[in-house]
């Protein structure tokens, strides 16, 4: 992954709102849901859901689709994915310290 895309990314991720967002999507892959549901989800006002969802968006970590009269949010798992890569291959260099807490289930 090219690293001004990764901190594009991380920048949009830098927000305790767009995290819960983040979480919320991943949960619903593969069919997302809609802007509404989100809102609710994370307790936001529409037009702030909306502003948050927007700079998802322009990140690259979310697509939306229009169907009927709602948008459905999508979070690019696949992305998400070249992000987390690239912060334990690229960034950390695969350092198996780094790696251990990744996969051990528990927080270090």
């Amino acid at each position: 992954m090219d690293e001004q895309v990764a901190l594009k990314m991380m920048q949009a991720l830098s927000d305790s709102t767009r995290v819960n967002i983040v979480r919320f999507l991943v949960q619903k892959l593969p069919e997302g849901a809609s802007a509404g549901e989100i809102a609710s989800h994370v307790d936001a006002t529409s037009s702030r859901a909306s502003f948050h969802l927007n700079t998802l968006d322009q990140a690259g970590l979310v697509s939306s689709e229009k169907q009927s009269r709602s948008v459905i949010y999508t979070l690019d798992s696949a992305k998400m994915g070249g992000l987390v890569s690239f912060l334990l291959n690229d960034c950390c260099d695969g350092h198996p310290d780094i790696l251990a807490c990744c996969t051990s289930g528990k927080s270090c």
